[in-house]
C-alpha cells in the first residue's frame, strides 16, 4: 500500500476502547439487590459479539447486564463504547490506516447522527456517576479508580475521534491517564490499567516537540518504549481488556514496523474472532506494508470469500479498501490486468477520497510499468488532488516521487 494514511484521527483515538476490561469490585453498602453472576456473563457475551462486529448482539447484551446488576458502571460504559466503535464503523474508520500517521484532531467532521450521540453520552455519563460514587465508598479501592479512568478516557476518545474536539477531550484524559497509573500504584498486578497509561505514554512519544513538552507538563508521562511495553504487559493479562490490547497492539507493531509480531497477533485474533472479516483486511494490509505481497494474496482473498458470505451491512467504504488491498498485492506479484480490473472495480464503490487516491497511485504504477508514461502521469495527479484533499500526505507525496521518478522502480508500492 502506498505510504501511511495520516488522516482526521488522532491515532491513539481507536486504541482506547476502554470499555473492554472489567473486573471485580465490592457492591456498595444499602445498593439494590444484584445478580452479579448474570451481568458478568451478559458482559462477557457482549464483549465477544463486539468483537465480531455483531454490533446490535452486543447492545442487547449489554441492556441484560445493566438489568441484572444496575450499580456496576462497566456494561454503561461498553454501551457507549459500541455506539462509538459503531459511528467509526459507519465513517468508515475500519482498518489500521486510518490511524497510522500523525495525530490530527483539528479537522472538520460532520457531526454524529443526534440519537446515537445522545445515546453515547447517555451512558458514558452514567458510567461516570456509578464509578464516582464507587470512589467515593471505597476512595483506597483499585477498582474504584480503574472504573472511573476507564469512563474518562472513553470520554476523552470520543470527543477526540468523533466530535474532533481534541481540546475538550483533554481533561477527561488526563483524569483517565492519573487515575490508571493510581491503579498500578495501589495494585501492581492491575496489569489491566497499563492499557490506558501506556497509550497515552506511546501517544506523546509519537507528538511533535511543542506539544510533546506541553503534555509534559500538563502531567502525561512519555516514552515509546515504555508505553509498548505497557500495552504488551495489559495484553498478556488473563480478562476481558486482554483482547483489546491485542488490537491496539496490531496497530502499534505497525507502527513499529514490527510485521511479524502484528501478524502473530492478528493471527491470534482470528481464530478467537472469526466472524470479525476485518481482521483478514488487517492482515492482507499488514502483509503488504511488510512486502509480502503473496501473503497479503491469501489473506485478502480468504476475507473477499467471508466478505462475500456476510449479510451483515459493511463500514463505509469497506468494499473499495478490499479492492485497493487486492489490487495492490496482485500488482506487486506482477498480474497486472488482474490487478488493474479490480482496482478500477475500487473506484465504482463508494469510499473516502484518500482510499481513490490510493487505487490512481497504484493505476499510475501499473500505467509505468506498462511503459504508458503519459497514462501514468494522469494518474499520479489525480492521486496527488485526492489524497491532498483528503488529509493523505504520504498519499500524495508518494504520488509526486513517482511522477518525478517514473514508477515504482525507486518507490515501492508495498511499503
Amino acid at each position: 500500500m502506498t505510504g501511511i494514511k495520516k488522516g482526521p484521527y488522532p491515532f491513539y483515538g481507536r486504541l482506547l476502547a476502554l470499555g473492554i476490561g472489567l473486573a471485580s469490585a465490592s457492591v456498595p453498602a444499602g445498593a439494590p439487590v444484584t445478580d452479579r453472576a448474570a451481568a458478568a456473563a451478559w458482559r462477557s457475551r457482549g464483549v465477544q459479539a463486539g468483537y465480531n462486529l455483531d454490533y446490535d448482539e452486543a447492545v442487547a447484551a449489554f441492556e441484560q447486564a445493566i438489568e441484572a446488576d444496575p450499580t456496576d458502571p462497566a456494561p454503561h460504559r461498553l454501551m457507549a463504547a459500541t455506539i462509538w466503535i459503531r459511528l467509526l464503523f459507519q465513517r468508515g474508520a475500519i482498518t489500521v490506516d486510518d490511524y497510522l500517521g500523525e495525530a490530527r484532531s483539528d479537522l472538520a467532521r460532520d457531526p454524529p447522527p443526534p440519537a446515537m450521540d445522545t445515546f453515547f453520552h447517555t451512558h458514558v455519563d452514567r458510567a461516570l456517576a456509578l464509578a464516582e460514587a464507587r470512589l467515593r465508598d471505597a476512595p483506597a479501592s483499585a477498582d474504584s479508580h480503574y472504573q472511573v479512568g476507564a469512563a474518562t478516557a472513553l470520554m476523552a476518545t470520543y470527543a477526540g475521534t468523533v466530535t474532533g474536539s481534541g481540546l475538550s477531550g483533554f481533561r477527561p484524559a488526563r483524569r483517565a491517564y492519573d487515575e490508571h497509573e493510581r491503579v498500578m500504584a495501589i495494585d501492581p498486578r492491575r496489569k489491566d490499567a497499563a492499557l490506558v497509561v501506556g497509550t497515552y505514554r506511546y501517544a506523546v512519544s509519537t507528538l511533535s516537540p511543542p506539544w510533546r513538552l506541553l503534555a509534559h507538563l500538563a502531567g502525561f508521562g512519555g516514552g515509546r518504549a515504555r508505553g509498548l511495553q505497557l500495552v504488551e504487559e495489559a495484553a498478556d493479562f488473563p480478562g476481558e481488556v486482554q483482547t483489546n490490547a491485542r488490537f491496539i497492539l496490531i496497530l502499534l507493531y505497525n507502527r513499529e514496523g514490527r510485521y511479524d509480531d502484528a501478524l502473530r497477533v492478528i493471527a491470534q485474533l482470528q481464530r478467537e474472532h472469526p466472524g470479525n472479516r476485518l481482521l483478514w483486511l488487517e492482515a492482507g494490509g499488514t502483509a503488504l506494508r511488510a512486502g509480502r505481497p503473496a501473503e497479503a494474496r491469501l489473506a485478502i482473498e480468504r476475507g473477499l470469500e467471508k466478505l462475500a458470505q456476510d449479510p451483515r451491512p459493511r463500514g463505509f467504504g469497506e468494499e473499495a479498501r478490499w479492492r485497493l488491498a487486492h489490487g495492490t498485492a496482485l500488482a506487486a506479484l506482477g498480474e497486472r490486468q488482474p490487478a488493474e480490473q479490480v482496482l478500477r472495480a475500487a473506484l465504482t464503490a463508494e469510499a473516502r477520497d484518500w482510499i481513490r487516491g490510493r487505487v490512481h497511485n497504484e493505476l499510475g504504477t501499473l500505467a509505468d510499468l506498462a511503459g504508458d508514461r503519459a497514462g501514468a502521469t494522469a494518474q499520479y495527479r489525480i492521486a496527488v488532488a485526492l489524497c491532498q484533499a483528503d488529509h493523505d500526505p504520504a498519499c500524495a507525496d508518494e504520488a509526486k516521487r513517482r511522477m518525478r521518478r517514473g514508477g515504482p522502480a525507486n518507490a515501492s508500492p508495498t511499503r
